[in-house]
């Protein structure tokens, strides 16, 4: 698993983008949204070709999830 240096706040959360080999050549990403003492982790099923754009990827829907109602 990958971790990026890359953090962002949203609002009260802290988006943390996370990148995993998935064995074939490809990166998955998941998302952690943390607030406080709660870490709620996403995962997503898309296969990406490099883990910038898997962190990438996870951060806009990081984004997404802590501004959503």
């Amino acid at each position: 698993m990958y971790s990026s240096n890359t953090q962002d706040r949203v609002g009260h959360y802290l988006v943390t983008p996370l990148v995993k080999d998935d064995g074939a050549g490809g990166f998955l990403a998941s998302v952690s949204l943390r607030r406080g003492a709660h870490d709620r982790v996403y995962r997503f099923a898309q296969a990406f070709s490099s883990p910038a754009r898997a962190v990438r990827y996870a951060i806009q829907q990081g984004r997404q999830l802590a501004l959503a109602p």
